[in-house]
C-alpha cells in the first residue's frame, strides 16, 4: 500500500510540475487543492526571497523575515484573480511587502540595537522578575549585574537600549521651562517625507527602463500605467495576445536583474 502511495504522489506531482501558472491558478481557483497551491508557493519563492532581502539588517533576522514573506506569498497566492489579466508577481510584490512591513511594526525594535543588547535585555526582564521574588524589593542594578554575570554597565547599556523596544506615546508631554504650555511629544517630531519612497522607486524605474527597448517601454507602460489588458496591447500592436505575455515576463525579467543589482 506504501508503494501504490507514493507511487500516486510521484504521478500527482510529475502532472502539476507539467502544468504552466496560468492553469495552476485556474484549477487551484476551482479545487484549492493544498498540492496545487504548494506547487505555486514553490515557483514564486523566489519572490519572497528578493523582497526579503531589502529589509536585512534593519533589526529583525532574515529567517524571520524570509518567513513572514513566504506566508506574504500564500496570501497573495488565496487572493490571486486570473481572470483580471495581470501578472501574478506584480500582483504579489505589494502583498509581501505589506506582510514584511506589518511585521516589523509589530515586532521590530524602533532603532537598530545590536542583537547583543537585544539579547540581554530579554535576560534583564527575566532577572527582575526573579530576584523580585527572591529579594522581596526591586531589584538593583547591581543585583541584575551579579546575577546575569555582566557588568553594571552593560546592564544599564541595556535598559536605556530597551526604550526603543516600546515606543513612547505622542501625547507624552515635557515640561517647558516655566512656559504656561507643555510640550507634546509630537510637536518635537518631524513630518515623515512621503516622497522619499517615491524617489526611490522612479530612480530604479528609471535605470530599470533604460535597458528596455522602445516596444518593451509601450508594453510597460500600458500595462501597468494605463492598465491595459495584454488582449488590448496585442490589438493594438497587431500580434497574439502570447506574443505580448511573452514580452511581459521578458520585461520582469530584466526588472528583477536590476533589483538584484540594487540588494
Amino acid at each position: 500500500m506504501k508503494n501504490v502511495a507514493k507511487a500516486t504522489k510521484y504521478r500527482t506531482i510529475q502532472s502539476l510540475n507539467n502544468k504552466s501558472e496560468k492553469e495552476l491558478f485556474h484549477d487551484y481557483a476551482i479545487n484549492k487543492d493544498l498540492a496545487i497551491r504548494n506547487e505555486l508557493v514553490n515557483r514564486h519563492l523566489y519572490i519572497a526571497e528578493i523582497l526579503s532581502k531589502k529589509f536585512v539588517n534593519k533589526g529583525i533576522d532574515y529567517e524571520d523575515i524570509y518567513q513572514v514573506a513566504s506566508v506574504g506569498l500564500i496570501y497573495a497566492i488565496e487572493r490571486f484573480d486570473l481572470s483580471k489579466g495581470f501578472e501574478f508577481s506584480s500582483f504579489a510584490t505589494p502583498t509581501i511587502i505589506g506582510e514584511i512591513k506589518k511585521h516589523f511594526r509589530d515586532k521590530g525594535w524602533s532603532i537598530r540595537v545590536p542583537r547583543r543588547i537585544q539579547e540581554l535585555s530579554k535576560k534583564i526582564n527575566g532577572a527582575k522578575t526573579t530576584l523580585h521574588q527572591k529579594l522581596q524589593r526591586t531589584p538593583m542594578i547591581r543585583d541584575i549585574a551579579e546575577y546575569l554575570d555582566c557588568t553594571e554597565e552593560e546592564v544599564m547599556e541595556a535598559m536605556e537600549a530597551s526604550q526603543v523596544y516600546t515606543p513612547k506615546s505622542l501625547d507624552l508631554t515635557y515640561d517647558n521651562d516655566g512656559e504656561d504650555k507643555d510640550v507634546q511629544l509630537m510637536d518635537l517630531i518631524g513630518d515623515t517625507d512621503k516622497s522619499f519612497d517615491l524617489l526611490e522607486n522612479r530612480d530604479f524605474l528609471e535605470k530599470a527602463m533604460e535597458k528596455l527597448n522602445e516596444v518593451e517601454k509601450k508594453v510597460l507602460k500600458d500595462r501597468f500605467f494605463a492598465s491595459k489588458t495584454q488582449m488590448q496591447i496585442a490589438e493594438e500592436m497587431n500580434v497574439s495576445q502570447m506574443t505580448v505575455s511573452r514580452m511581459e515576463k521578458k520585461i520582469i525579467e530584466k526588472f528583477r536583474k536590476e533589483l538584484n543589482k540594487s540588494l
